[in-house]
């Protein structure tokens, strides 16, 4: 049983106790899934998790504001039982983020479908050229009267292939680098949306390489201000950045949890594995790296939550630790359970595989570094 001691800590309301409290219930009863058909699998746990009422927290219409201390508890929590139903909430928050945060009131309308679980959605900002380098995009939206005509290339997008709505990134000109780029919300049935490659990866999950052929998109499909793209992605970006935190955090709470199970009732030397100072001294260091992760996660989420404009920095140290911390921590309860630790099916093994992209997604650790790093100095 993981340890839910952390939810006395101040960070949290009753409402947050009692939100953990039924998801895990709810979790138990419904995950894992089955994932031999990854988009299937996806598309049913959309369906899900609006049909539970758990996709509501993923958006925010006028009069509304994210909560994200609810995004990181139900992010930690999904992950700990089931890494895909986490892909599938966090890419419903993610997607929606940007239509949330600066979308018209048509715009909004959408929210109404992805937060019951009736509409994937999907943010498409990483091109082949340019990933970490939001500045360097090369896709264009270029204005004709009363219509853009959007050109380029978009890659590794999550739900790429299943979605029905991307959010997508474009440059419109009005200054160089990160200040011409604008945000656009594109229906899956546009014409002009090219699927040019769906993307394997070690832990299967839908993600595709995009084309847009001179797709032509309705004024209205402008997100906010043309212009200020980069602005929007990178707010969308300073909420979800210490989800990805919380979503670590689960996977390394379930590692952990394997690895006491492990240690409780192994014999080794004739006597039980847990007995062993050296085995002890790993226990010791990944109970250390859990609770330090989710000091920081709820750190993070706490002072958004506050009313903060920016959490930047916090979010930054948020999601490089947890995401390292856990990988770290799964290493462990791997090496704790021997052969067994790489067997295909057994827990710690799966956990492996899906933790890797953490460091990656949403800005590399290495980035997550120069960000801390600025802020720090400027501070």
């Amino acid at each position: 049983m993981a340890d839910r001691s952390f939810l006395t800590w101040p960070f949290f309301e009753d409402r947050h106790r009692a939100l953990a409290e039924a998801l895990d219930t709810w979790c138990a009863a419904h995950l894992p899934v089955d994932h031999s058909d990854t988009d299937a699998a996806c598309r049913a746990l959309v369906r899900m998790l609006g049909e539970g009422g758990w996709l509501v927290h993923s958006g925010a219409t006028s009069g509304e504001r994210l909560d994200v201390r609810s995004l990181c508890l139900i992010r930690e929590t999904l992950a700990r039982h089931d890494a895909l139903a986490d892909f599938a909430f966090a890419m419903q928050g993610l997607g929606m983020g940007a239509v949330t945060l600066f979308g018209s009131a048509q715009q909004q309308e959408w929210l109404s479908r992805t937060r019951a679980g009736k509409a994937i959605s999907a943010f498409a900002l990483t091109e082949p050229g340019s990933g970490s380098d939001v500045a360097r995009s090369t896709a264009t939206a270029r204005r004709e009267g009363d219509h853009f005509l959007l050109s380029g290339e978009k890659t590794y997008i999550s739900n790429g292939g299943i979605a029905d709505l991307y959010v997508v990134f474009a440059r419109t000109g009005e200054a160089p680098g990160a200040k011409g780029l604008s945000a656009f919300l594109l229906p899956a049935e546009t014409p002009g949306l090219e699927v040019v490659e769906r993307i394997e990866v070690i832990a299967p999950h839908p993600l595709a390489h995009l084309r847009f052929n001179d797709i032509r998109l309705p004024a209205s499909a402008l997100i906010g201000e043309a212009g200020s793209g980069f602005r929007i992605a990178m707010s969308v970006l300073d909420i979800f950045r210490p989800t990805v935190g919380a979503a670590a955090l689960g996977m390394a709470r379930r590692a952990l949890d394997e690895a006491l199970s492990r240690v409780k009732s192994r014999q080794l030397f004739g006597a039980p594995l847990h007995e062993l100072q050296m085995v002890q001294g790993h226990i010791a260091d990944m109970a250390l790296e859990v609770d330090a992760a989710a000091l920081l996660v709820y750190r993070a989420a706490w002072t958004k939550d506050q009313g903060a404009a920016r959490i930047t920095r916090e979010a930054a140290m948020a999601k490089l630790y947890a995401t390292e911390a856990a990988q770290r921590v799964i290493d462990a309860a791997l090496q704790l359970h021997g052969g067994d630790g790489v067997r295909h099916g057994m827990a710690v093994e799966g956990l492996y595989r899906e933790i890797r992209a953490l460091r990656i997604y949403e800005g590399a650790s290495d980035v997550q570094k120069v960000v801390i790093a600025r802020a720090t100095l400027d501070g």
